[in-house]
């Protein structure tokens, strides 16, 4: 049962992303840079470059295949220990739900791609 609930989460996040909003792909990207830059590049830098409080996502180690999307969901809803990082502990992102976690993944995604680590 356990393993169905991520699957289910992320059904839930692309059907609800794709209706709330009714855009295409390029207008989730923009509102999805919108989102991250209101609440995750005041630790995680605007275009994803870092700052002194968070890491940058534009290194290898949040390519997809070593950091899933749902790690990144996983990390908004509950926080996450510091493991790749000296940055500390980053604590959940009150605030944000599926839809919005979706639409700031997929800009995250864009612009690791842009970056060419994706």
């Amino acid at each position: 049962m356990k393993v169905w609930i991520p699957v289910f989460i992320l059904m839930v996040m692309f059907t609800v992303g794709g209706r709330a909003y009714g855009a295409g792909a390029d207008d989730l990207i923009t509102q999805g840079k919108a989102l991250f830059n209101s609440n995750c590049a005041k630790c995680h830098g605007y275009d994803g470059v870092g700052t002194d409080k968070g890491p940058p996502f534009l290194n290898k180690i949040y390519k997809p295949s070593h950091h899933s999307d749902m790690s990144f969901q996983m990390a908004v809803m509950n926080g996450v220990r510091a493991h790749h990082w000296r940055f500390g502990n980053m604590p959940p992102v009150e605030g944000v739900g599926m839809a919005e976690m979706g639409m700031i993944i997929q800009y995250v995604r864009s612009i690791q791609k842009e970056a060419g680590i994706y």
